[in-house]
């Protein structure tokens, strides 16, 4: 599968996209910051100056501060796939971004996405 097309998706047409569809089951922009932040070790300023660098998907979590080493405990199915079985590490990782913002649209409480339950 060639991943490039994703890879090279801007971030700055990718996070709208995000944040709309958690706006439209209810969430707030602030809980997709959240989420990202959890996910990739950005803060609102890291994310911003990448959003403002127009950096593409790829370079967004190349250059992720900390990938949260709980990462691997996001599973499920996105885009027909299931997200612990993707090989490139890369691409996992923003389905994993995927899976928890759909978790969130669903309705999902912060402790359950962000893997503060046991």
């Amino acid at each position: 599968m060639d991943n490039s097309k994703v890879y090279k998706m801007k971030l700055s047409k990718v996070y709208p996209l995000l944040v709309q569809k958690a706006q439209r089951k209810g969430r707030t922009q602030g809980e997709v910051d959240e989420v990202i932040f959890w996910l990739t070790g950005y803060d609102k300023a890291g994310l911003e100056a990448q959003l403002l660098r127009d950096v593409d998907y790829g370079t967004f979590f190349a250059e992720a501060p900390r990938m949260n080493p709980n990462a691997g405990l996001v599973r499920g199915v996105v885009c027909g796939v299931r997200v612990e079985e993707i090989e490139d590490p890369l691409m996992r990782d923003i389905r994993r971004l995927d899976k928890l913002v759909d978790e969130l649209a669903r309705g999902k409480s912060m402790e359950k996405i962000l893997r503060r339950e046991g």
